[in-house]
């Protein structure tokens, strides 16, 4: 799988020939996995399906690590291409929690600012589907505002010494490792100066998992606490005092990608279904419409920043935009087809009515993670020169 050439300004057409390929090739996978029994059909699946047996099938075919060089175990293909498989495995519904957020984020970071060691140690895994990370940025005192933290490291010998809090930890439980950023050097007033990242594999006697249970009983997010953790030198990833500007590349990749309008696109699937088999109203085929234009639209600003990212460019406003207006449009999607659809959410009631009853038990977290949407307007505001 070779990667093509492309720049910012190359036209974009995820629905090539050689994509569409790869779109047939998933769906026909998925489409047989859902037969089989696999896996049913869920809302947000990408942030509470966790089934590594799930991500190491998808790994064998070559679908994780897509864009990670042959060298490390991956496929050198493009983002476009990981584009293509995420679409159709959120779109489905699948069971992704467990890779995604190594598969999404960490390989590019670590192929960016990580050693040659630390690349060899953790990207065939990801590429394996078999090596999952979470990600240690929102604290108590700081919320969404990643200047703010207060976690600190310093040297101890010929090691560092971590301490502090972080908090909505998805997966920590589940992940062999986690990217922290923590204080380095200078005070908390400082804000984005004196941040570094470090990479902690899981678990640690020194580092406690707690989970928060959310208002559907499960417990995917964490609390995670630090009681002076001992790492090695060669757990800092990338330069000392830079972790913020390496966080800001990772977001980039967290905020702008399809998961990011597509959580509750399995329940908006059922009731299309729903509505051919059993008729519809004008005012419903008008809802449909409505909601299907605006995924479109949201689908064509994710590409852009997949297209900016494939030729090294840094879509940070951009990804900002996608994320505030997908997660806003995902809740949405929830509330007009629960009024237009006239059913109850429901467990027990049927498909539909348990996808809608998932749509609504999850929307409260859509505006928060990855960022609050009142976060990611400051930062658009400050990149179009508001602020």
């Amino acid at each position: 799988m070779s990667a093509p050439a492309l720049d910012a300004h190359t036209p974009f057409s995820i629905d090539s020939e050689r994509l569409d390929s790869v779109r047939a090739d998933v769906r026909t996978f998925l489409r047989a996995e859902i037969d089989a029994g696999t896996f049913v059909p869920a809302c947000d699946s990408w942030m509470s399906g966790f089934d590594p047996e799930f991500s190491a099938r998808l790994g064998s075919r070559g679908w994780l690590g897509v864009t990670i060089p042959e060298q490390y175990g991956g496929h050198g293909g493009s983002q476009l291409e990981r584009v293509v498989i995420a679409e159709e495995v959120l779109a489905h519904g699948a069971p992704v929690a467990a890779h995604w957020i190594a598969d999404r984020q960490m390989a590019p970071s670590l192929l960016n600012f990580g050693t040659e060691d630390q690349r060899q140690k953790y990207l065939p895994g990801i590429a394996r589907g078999e090596t999952f990370f979470a990600i240690g940025m929102s604290e108590p005192e700081a919320g969404s505002d990643l200047a703010a933290v207060r976690t600190r490291a310093v040297v101890d010998g010929d090691s560092w010494r971590l301490n502090g809090t972080k908090l909505w930890t998805t997966g920590a439980h589940l992940a062999h490792a986690m990217v922290v950023l923590a204080r380095t050097d200078g005070e908390i007033g400082d804000r984005q100066k004196g941040l570094s990242q470090f990479v902690v594999d899981l678990p640690h006697p020194s580092v406690e998992i707690r989970p928060i249970h959310s208002i559907d009983g499960e417990a995917h997010f964490n609390e995670v606490v630090f009681h002076d953790a001992h790492l090695p030198q060669s757990a800092l990833l990338g330069e000392r005092g830079q972790g913020w500007t390496q966080v800001m590349s990772e977001l980039a990749f967290e905020r702008s990608g399809p998961e990011r309008y597509l959580s509750t696109m399995p329940l908006l699937r059922a009731w299309v279904e729903e509505l051919r088999r059993d008729g519809s109203s004008e005012e419903q085929q008008r809802t449909v419409g409505l909601l299907t234009a605006r995924a479109s639209t949201l689908r064509q600003m994710s590409q852009q920043v997949a297209r900016e990212l494939s030729a090294g460019g840094h879509p940070d406003v951009l990804a900002a935009m996608v994320k505030d207006l997908g997660s806003t449009f995902e809740g949405e999607l929830v509330e007009q087809v629960r009024r237009a659809s006239g059913v109850e959410p429901r467990f027990g009631g049927g498909r539909f009515a348990e996808l809608l009853a998932q749509g609504v038990l999850h929307t409260p977290a859509f505006t928060l993670r990855g960022g609050t949407n009142e976060i990611l307007r400051s930062i658009i505001g400050r990149g179009m020169g508001l602020r």
